[in-house]
C-alpha cells in the first residue's frame, strides 16, 4: 500500500483514535511545573501504522502511557473507538523498552499473565498463545525462561503477550532500542509481518528516523518540550517492504526531511 492508498484509507475510515488537544503536566520536585505536552491534536484510522518521533523528553513515552490509559491527562479529549478513555483498556496492548518478563516464569505463562490477572477462562487463551508464539517463532521455547532467550526472542514474547486479548491497538514504546543493528533490523520486518497479518493499527515510538521511515504510514514528528505535533509526515512508499528500500532515493528523501524537521525544532528551542 502507498501512502496515497493510506491517505485515502485515513479520509474512508473513521478514525479509531481521537486526541484533541491533549496535555500533560507534573508537579516536579521544588513545587516547579513542568509542561510535558501541549496542545497535542491528531487522529489515527484503523489498521494504521503511525511513528512518533523527536528529541529526548518531548514526551513521547508519555504521549504512549496516556493512550495507554496508564496515565492521566491533565488536559483534552481522547477518543478510542468512539468512547472516551479514562484508564486502561484491554482494546489497547502495550509493548515496552524492555520486555518486562518476570524471570521466575516460563515463556508460556508470561505471555498468560494478563488473562491470569483479569481472571478470564485460562484454557481458551492458552490455545491462543501457543498459536501466537509459534506464528513468531517461539514454539520450541514456550516452556524456556526468560535468561535462555535472546533479547529480540524475549521481546517477541512480549508482543506476543501484548497480543494475548487480541487488541484493536498496539502501542510500542521504543521496543528494539535495546538489541544490535542486525536483531533490530530483523524485528522490523517482524513486526511488519505481524501488522500485516493482524491489521492492528499501531503507534511506535522511536529515536530511530529510519526506523520510523521504514515502518510507518505516517510520522507524527514532536517538538522539545512541552512536546506537541510540529508536522504529520505521509509516507509513499510501496507495501509489502523489504530492507533494499532504505537505500532508495525516496526512503532518504522522507528521512533527510524529517532530519531536517527534529533540527530546525532543536535549533528554536535552543
Amino acid at each position: 500500500m502507498t501512502s496515497a492508498a493510506s491517505a485515502a484509507l485515513h479520509l474512508s475510515v473513521p478514525p479509531i483514535i481521537e486526541a484533541q488537544r491533549l496535555g500533560k503536566r507534573y508537579r516536579a520536585e521544588r513545587d516547579d511545573e513542568v509542561v510535558a505536552l501541549q496542545d497535542v491534536s491528531f487522529d489515527i484510522a484503523q489498521g494504521e501504522f503511525v511513528s512518533l518521533v523527536g528529541p529526548s523528553g518531548c514526551g513521547k513515552s508519555t504521549l504512549l502511557k496516556i493512550l495507554a490509559g496508564l496515565l492521566p491527562r491533565t488536559t483534552g479529549t481522547l477518543m478510542l473507538a468512539n468512547r472516551e478513555l479514562r484508564g486502561p483498556d484491554a482494546d489497547v496492548g502495550v509493548v515496552f523498552q524492555a520486555p518486562v518478563l518476570l524471570p521466575w516464569r516460563t515463556v508460556l505463562q508470561n505471555v498468560l499473565l494478563p488473562i491470569e490477572f483479569r481472571r478470564l477462562p485460562m484454557q481458551d487463551y492458552r490455545r491462543r498463545a501457543i498459536e501466537l508464539l509459534a506464528t513468531v517463532g517461539l514454539s520450541d521455547f514456550k516452556d524456556r525462561y526468560p535468561h535462555e532467550l535472546s533479547g529480540g526472542m524475549q521481546q517477541r514474547a512480549s508482543i506476543v503477550r501484548a497480543l494475548i486479548q487480541d487488541p484493536q491497538i498496539l502501542l510500542m514504546d521504543e521496543p528494539f532500542g535495546a538489541l544490535d543493528a542486525m536483531t533490530r533490523e530483523q524485528m522490523n520486518l517482524e513486526v511488519l509481518r505481524i501488522w500485516r497479518s493482524s491489521r492492528k493499527t499501531v503507534i511506535f515510538v522511536t529515536h530511530s528516523i529510519t526506523e520510523s521511515v521504514f515502518l510507518s504510514d505516517r510520522v507524527f514528528v514532536m517538538t522539545p518540550r512541552p512536546g506537541t505535533v510540529a508536522e504529520i509526515v505521509p509516507i509513499d512508499l510501496p507495501r509489502p517492504r523489504d530492507l533494499a528500500i532504505v537505500n532508495t532515493e525516496r526512503f532518504g528523501a522522507y528521512a533527510a526531511h524529517i532530519r531536517g524537521l527534529l533540527h530546525a525544532k532543536e535549533d528554536l528551542a535552543g
